[in-house]
């Protein structure tokens, strides 16, 4: 078999493998990829990030900690080398902006012969990295054989000398698999305590700063006061979960707004759900937006990073500029006191998840790599 006749192999680098959207994306890229053109395998930073390396083994994908201590702990790069040099791979798929920074010097160490070609794909805008993470990425993006963002939005964040060779593609989501869960709507809402005449708003966020719990909660508060229909219910972890139930215990929403923390079924939830919100003060392309979209929920959400590329306001939902807790609570009253109007969204959304669907996506990048690879 001539090496253009062979799969690629691609080793997919990401930071860790915990619940977040990029992670999600790198599971479903693996499951569906075809394995007449790929062959992968994945590689992760941070040992503590490993709550999705059981979905990987389930689909026949071997996973490698590479043992960084922290974000920035150089090591890993050692041994990421020793893996290259003792595994050839014929790409390297980087999935964050830290982890591209390492593999890319670490490939021009490699003999000329063993040196794989880099793909990267940026996640989120270059605001939201740290400014050394941004600098050094910048400066060593030249090194990349090809590069891919998100979101239009995410390109138009990179510098201007980037951009013209960063294409961008949708990810998309699996949207026949997220559909199926809408067949457990009615028990999971019997499981949350749910009545049924009452109206559900669920978000799907890991409790970080950039998700704006803060400004969710207060707008919960408000909608609470306003309206006894309304439940709200999220899904997610994070480093920030103290200070998020403390702020939820202050606003006094006890379990009219449920915190689930982590739930290997969160589409499930989201199914069970009739509005769905993010409060974000920025974003890339959010997976769980494009996931309660397949869903049919109409969405309230700020209007940041690559939202509006698939959202359009008064369409699929209604978008509200970020840290305006107020605006984002007058919109959520709007959808859940306006059945017609709730029910246009829905249909909306239900249309525009149709195209969403990642199976186009995934063909799109083993095209990349095929290109980049030369075959």
């Amino acid at each position: 078999m001539t090496d253009t006749a062979r799969p690629i192999r691609v080793l997919w680098l990401i930071k860790g493998l915990g619940p977040g959207g990029a992670e999600r994306l790198l599971v479903a890229h693996a499951r569906l990829r075809d394995p007449a053109r790929v062959h992968g395998r994945v590689a992760y930073l941070l040992p503590w990030k490993d709550t999705l390396v059981p979905e990987f083994a389930a689909i026949g994908i071997e996973t490698g900690c590479l043992g960084a201590r922290r974000s920035w702990d150089p090591t890993w790069t050692w041994r990421l080398r020793r893996t290259l040099a003792t595994a050839p791979v014929d790409i390297v798929h980087v999935h964050s902006p830290l982890a591209a920074i390492g593999v890319r010097l670490v490939a021009r160490t490699l003999p000329r012969a063993q040196r794989p070609r880099i793909v990267t794909t940026e996640h989120n805008v270059w605001t939201s990295h740290a400014r050394a993470t941004s600098s050094m990425n910048a400066a060593t993006a030249g090194l990349d054989d090809a590069r891919t963002a998100v979101s239009a939005a995410v390109r138009d964040s990179m510098p201007a000398r980037l951009r013209s060779d960063t294409e961008v593609v949708h990810y998309g989501v699996d949207v026949a698999g997220v559909r199926t869960a809408l067949a457990a709507r009615t028990a999971m809402r019997r499981e949350l305590g749910v009545a049924d005449d009452a109206i559900l708003v669920g978000t799907v966020a890991n409790l970080r700063r950039n998700k704006a719990y803060p400004d969710l909660l207060a707008a919960a508060r408000t909608v609470c006061d306003a309206s006894e229909r309304v439940h709200f219910v999220a899904v997610g972890q994070g480093p920030l979960e103290a200070e998020i139930r403390a702020e939820h215990a202050r606003l006094g929403l006890g379990d009219r707004f449920v915190l689930l923390g982590y739930r290997d079924d969160a589409t499930r939830v989201m199914a069970a759900c009739d509005v769905f919100c993010l409060a974000s003060h920025y974003e890339g392309l959010p997976i769980a937006l494009m996931e309660a979209l397949a869903l049919g929920l109409p969405v309230v959400a700020t209007d940041v990073g690559g939202i509006r590329e698939i959202v359009t306001d008064g369409e699929e939902g209604l978008l509200v500029p970020p840290g305006a807790p107020e605006q984002l609570a007058g919109a959520l009253l709007r959808v859940v006191d306006d059945g017609a109007l709730r029910a246009r969204l829905a249909d909306a959304a239900a249309r525009t998840g149709d195209r969403l669907d990642i199976e186009a996506a995934i063909r799109r990048t083993e095209a990349v790599y095929a290109e980049v690879r030369g075959s």
